[in-house]
């Protein structure tokens, strides 16, 4: 037997969708799970993954690693993106039917908010997408009460304070101004709670609809709202990647490019304009007429 590091059972059995931890955790005090054949009625309980054998009311839990499954889902509004939910609303999982146990959200989304959010049971993934250090840009299309004036645009794009720990700022659009009711395209690299709706309360804006439309570069195209879609193995793959590292690969590759693309229409200026040079040089046919008009005149102003 390998003994790997020991871990908490209501850490490990909730990370396989079983329960919650506090449930799992209630369901030892309650005698309702053992251990290699042995009840356990106290915590701490600590298991050896992989190798202990954990009974759930007399079944035993398969605990053999699922396949990693992706998926990307159009959250409606008034659905929560929590695991379990004491108040029975219904739950971003219960609309992915075909997910295997230990799925979850990657991040949330609030009830009132609607748009894109991974859901996957690989854990890499998820601490990639959810670190901050990472900054995987968010981006968002916000409809709010009146619109934004020019320093208000300035407030929101600057670093601010929000719980006592600075912000990042935000990139702001602007869509459609109105009086009543404009519409803003927002970006964000941070997963503060609520906080594109805090921002705007503060500015004095309610906000009316908020609805995410892309994750990194994958955007909700062909994902209608209450549907999900399984990502590809390429999309994955850029959710792994570094924004920063791709964007400057990006700019390099884009911006070498460019000096490529335009080179050819300078050298054929310049050489258009050495054409031009070259003609203006030349003796025009107007001047070698006015010259030979001189020299048929001369011999006239002799005669008289």
């Amino acid at each position: 037997m390998s003994k790997a590091k020991k871990v908490r059972i209501q850490k490990y059995l909730s990370e396989f969708g079983i329960a919650s931890r506090r449930a799992v955790e209630a369901m030892v005090l309650e005698g309702r799970i053992s251990v290699n054949g042995r009840t356990r009625t106290k915590l701490p309980v600590l298991i050896y993954p992989g190798d202990d054998e954990i009974c759930v009311d007399g079944a035993i839990v398969d605990t053999r690693p699922p396949e990693k499954v992706y998926y990307l889902l159009n959250k409606p509004q008034g659905t929560v993106c929590t695991q379990q939910d004491p108040a029975g609303r219904r739950r971003a999982i219960d609309l992915v039917k075909e997910a295997p146990r230990g799925v979850h959200c990657v991040g949330r989304l609030d009830m009132d908010s609607t748009g894109l959010i991974v859901m996957t049971n690989d854990g890499e993934l998820t601490q990639h997408l959810t670190h901050p250090k990472h900054q995987i840009p968010k981006t968002y299309v916000v409809e709010i009460a009146g619109r934004l004036d020019e320093k208000q645009m300035a407030q929101l794009k600057a670093p601010t304070y929000l719980d006592g720990k600075k912000t990042s700022g935000l990139m702001v659009k602007s869509l459609r101004r109105g009086y009543e009711r404009s519409l803003l395209q927002i970006t964000l690299r941070e997963g503060r709670n609520r906080e594109i709706r805090r921002l705007l309360a503060r500015l004095g804006h309610k906000v009316f609809k908020l609805k995410r439309t892309a994750i990194g570069p994958i955007t909700d195209r062909g994902v209608k709202v209450g549907n999900f879609r399984k990502l590809k193995s390429r999309e994955v793959a850029i959710l792994f990647k570094k924004p920063s590292v791709e964007s400057e690969a990006e700019a390099s590759s884009g911006s070498s490019g460019t000096r490529k693309k335009r080179s050819a229409p300078r050298r054929a200026a310049a050489a258009g304009a050495s054409r031009k040079k070259t003609r203006t040089a030349r003796p025009s046919g107007p001047r070698r007429g006015a010259a030979r008009k001189k020299t048929r005149q001369s011999p006239k102003r002799r005669r008289r």
